[in-house]
């Protein structure tokens, strides 16, 4: 079984819009029982929420089931996880100094090598933004997530 970790700041926007993403494409293909699935922000000042009301409204408007809360990001999801993947810079440099050995590095990833369609730097955060800040981060997270289902569950050649 492989454990997918999604990380971005406050973890109400782009991590569980991913992790809601990423599960619905897992459940599609019928491998459910591959993967871990969850998510994480770098701040714990949502702790406890449910994700942002406009995203959910957003995802639940793509046909997507909105659930889970905000928690925090620590120190052990980096041994308990096989990859964490980040939504930004900052959340890659935040995802890091949790581990000052560098020995679990390189289950570290940037979301965005993932994506095929789109060329962004980053997964930009909609928090801010207005309701086509929201899409654009979907339309980001389905693109990155068909990606690592494709190359997480790839037969070895």
């Amino acid at each position: 079984m492989k454990r997918i970790l999604f990380v971005c700041m406050g973890n109400i926007c782009r991590s569980p819009a991913a992790e809601i993403v990423f599960r619905k494409m897992v459940t599609d293909a019928g491998r459910e029982g591959d993967f871990e699935i969850d998510s994480a922000g770098t701040i714990g000042f949502h702790k406890g929420k449910p994700p942002d009301a406009r995203m959910a409204t957003h995802l639940a408007g793509n046909g997507y089931k909105v659930e889970g809360r905000s928690r925090q990001l620590t120190a052990g999801d980096l041994s308990d996880f096989d990859l964490i993947l980040t939504m930004d810079e900052e959340n890659f440099a935040d995802a890091l100094s949790l581990d000052p050995s560098g020995e679990l590095s390189h289950k570290v990833t940037p979301f965005v090598d993932y994506l095929t369609e789109h060329d962004e730097q980053r997964i930009p955060d909609p928090y801010y933004g207005g309701d086509e800040g929201f899409a654009h981060v979907i339309e980001l997270l389905e693109d990155g997530c068909a990606e690592l289902l494709d190359q997480l569950t790839k037969s070895p050649e």
